[in-house]
């Protein structure tokens, strides 16, 4: 897609990856944080985690198998946390520890077998190894989020702000979760062969933690969490390229020394440090 300004096919197609994949989960990085369900970002990776083991022990599609892994979380997660009646969160954390349980488990026993199987790429990344298809199914569901929050925008923003008044008002809170937790699901599949399992949660969760430093309305972190997403990737891609450097985890520091500065500078600090300063001389 962006051969026209990227001639070298290898640098393309790991641009257009680690910018479909950022924008995309920049997005829903504000709806996770915002709706306080961050922990739904390294439960859905393991989900795929433990899929893409799955698969790979039986000889299935990884990309495949990882989607179900993912899908399976969501469709697991509201009904689990209703019949339990426990909050959201403790029910990531159960489903956490049986993902990670299940991964662990079948890539011992592929050791164990002799199997032989590299699985550094799922847990650290591997941009250069994607198939076009891989991309374009980024693309597509970078798209789709897109789509869905200008469409609910005012959904997102009730819930957001309380989900038992936006209950109240109309809004059909359990079914917008489950587009939301299904959404995650796909974009958390199709991501984890680019940037790693264990690096996931930075892209599902950072971004949304930086822009909050400067924006003061949801409008605003809406359009500054990918922007940040984007740019902090292109850039971790430019300098591994140019020093022969891993491309995930470089972003993933990025992404970490960007927010150390973001919270020094942040405005949010300096108004919540004069405010301490008046109430502190009264």
């Amino acid at each position: 897609m962006l051969e026209f300004l990227i001639p070298n096919n290898m640098v393309c197609h790991a641009t257009e990856a680690m910018l479909f994949a950022s924008i995309g989960c920049g997005i829903l990085a504000v709806l996770i944080t915002q709706m306080k369900i961050s922990s739904i970002g390294f439960t859905m990776a393991h989900g795929a985690f433990a899929g893409a083991a799955v698969g790979m022990f039986f000889g299935l599609n990884i990309t495949l198998a990882a989607v179900v892994g993912s899908i399976l979380i969501a469709f697991l997660l509201g009904p689990l946390s209703d019949k339990a009646r426990m909050p959201v969160d403790t029910i990531l954390g159960v489903l956490f520890g049986a993902m990670m349980a299940v991964a662990i488990f079948f890539y011992a026993w592929m050791v164990q077998l002799g199997m032989g199987y590299d699985a550094s790429a799922l847990m650290f990344g591997s941009v250069l190894s994607l198939y076009r298809e891989e991309i374009y199914g980024l693309a597509f569901i970078m798209l789709l989020v897109i789509v869905f929050v200008i469409v609910f925008y005012k959904e997102i923003s009730s819930m957001i702000f309380h989900m038992k008044i936006a209950e109240i008002s109309g809004i059909k809170t359990r079914p917008m979760m489950y587009i939301l937790l299904f959404m995650i699901a796909l974009m958390v599949a199709l991501t984890m062969p680019i940037v790693g399992g264990l690096l996931l949660y930075v892209w599902l969760v950072t971004p949304a933690a930086i822009a909050y430093q400067f924006c003061g309305t949801l409008k605003r972190m809406m359009i500054a969490s990918p922007v940040i997403a984007g740019s902090i990737s292109l850039i971790g891609t430019w300098v591994a390229f140019t020093f022969n450097l891993p491309i995930a985890p470089l972003s993933a520091v990025l992404f970490a020394l960007v927010f150390l500065v973001a919270v020094i500078i942040s405005p949010k600090r300096r108004i919540a440090r004069e405010k301490y300063g008046a109430v502190k001389k009264e």
